[in-house]
């Protein structure tokens, strides 16, 4: 019998709290750990520490690729962590261990991932990030979600 490895998913995003941003990323984290993925994300506060918690509410698997060199800081939601005292350097790691990445929120670290997860190869998903790339005429690989539910499914069928 032929076994379908497990998905990762990697969720990148702001590490600025911000509620609605939040509650967003929470709900990402449930839906991916309920479809079975393997979540990569920074391993930090904010988006990162949001899917944490959504992928630990649902008992899925949560790995943060962290900028330091210890575990201090990293959120306490991820299941493991890995140290690697690059900083910013991690954001590769972060962007090509997923088989598709999703973008919630975000800054310049986000819009740095982006663009490393398509010179990786990998689709991404926007859900509320960078909205000054167009739904017309997006690069190819990018693609706009309006709902968590659809991220999922957009990252799932492209992956």
């Amino acid at each position: 019998m032929e076994q379908r490895r497990q998905i990762y998913v990697s969720v990148i995003g702001q590490s600025a709290e911000d509620a609605r941003i939040t509650a967003l990323g929470e709900e990402l984290g449930e839906l991916l750990a309920t479809a079975g993925c393997v979540v990569v994300c920074g391993g930090m506060g904010g988006v990162m520490s949001a899917v944490a918690r959504g992928v630990a509410r649902r008992g899925g698997v949560c790995l943060g690729i962290l900028p330091e060199l210890d575990r201090d800081d990293a959120d306490p939601h991820l299941t493991y962590s890995i140290c690697t005292g690059v900083g910013h350097a991690r954001n590769l790691a972060v962007a090509a261990s997923g088989d598709a990445v999703i973008a919630l929120g975000g800054s310049w670290g986000t819009l740095s991932e982006i663009a490393l997860a398509r010179c990786a190869g990998r689709p991404v998903v926007l859900l509320d990030s960078w909205q000054v790339m167009p739904r017309e005429g997006t690069p190819a690989g990018v693609l706009h979600a309006s709902t968590p539910a659809e991220a999922v499914s957009l990252a799932l069928s492209g992956s």
